[in-house]
């Protein structure tokens, strides 16, 4: 069987693999973890094989397996997009943050509090203080200013509702309302 560093070549493909795996850890974002799985599949594939191929067959059926595990963990990477957004939910820095959209997740208030935000990258979690008055716990809120540390002001969305939109409900509303009676009156008149 072939060797590499005193070690055989699939057993060396696991420990690479492996080890690119972990490195994804410390840098997310599909820098390691393609070819660490094409490795470490080839690897495993290798010590299944290793017995029955010849020897000079072995490293031919490993790059083959290399080429196919990492094909496939490729397409499986972009196609499932695992961090989210195909790159797009990820912020460049933090004044693209002004304008996002998101959810309280914890009472905003003008010194604590937390929002979700709608497209906010990899960890779309911010610390958020509250422009005026408190905000309740899932009511939508936008980026007012981004600060430029971790820590968001935001508004609640209703306080940017105007008299045209406040009319909009309410006629929305009584509409429904209408509607509603007359379904009730219908449905007691005999047929």
């Amino acid at each position: 069987m072939a060797e590499l560093f005193g070690m055989s070549l699939p057993f060396f493909l696991i420990l690479v693999g492996a080890a690119l795996m972990v490195m994804e850890a410390f840098a997310p974002g599909a820098h390691f973890i393609v070819v660490g799985i094409a490795l470490l599949a080839a690897g495993l594939v290798g010590l299944l094989l290793g017995g029955i191929l010849p020897a000079a067959a072995l490293p031919l059926v490993l790059a083959a397996i290399v080429l196919v595990a990492g094909g496939a963990a490729l397409y499986g990477y972009r196609q499932f997009d695992f961090y989210g957004g195909k790159g797009t939910g990820q912020t460049s820095d933090s004044k693209s943050l002004r304008g996002k959209t998101g959810r309280v997740t914890q009472r905003v208030t003008k010194g604590d509090g937390e929002v979700k935000l709608e497209s906010g990258g990899f960890n779309p979690y911010y610390q958020a203080r509250a422009l005026d008055g408190d905000i309740p716990e899932g009511e939508e809120v936008m980026v007012v200013d981004p600060g430029g540390g971790n820590v968001l002001t935001v508004e609640s969305l209703s306080a940017f509702e105007d008299d045209i939109d406040r009319e909009l409900a309410s006629d929305r509303v009584n509409r429904e309302h209408e509607n509603g009676d007359r379904d009730r009156e219908n449905e007691s008149e005999p047929v």
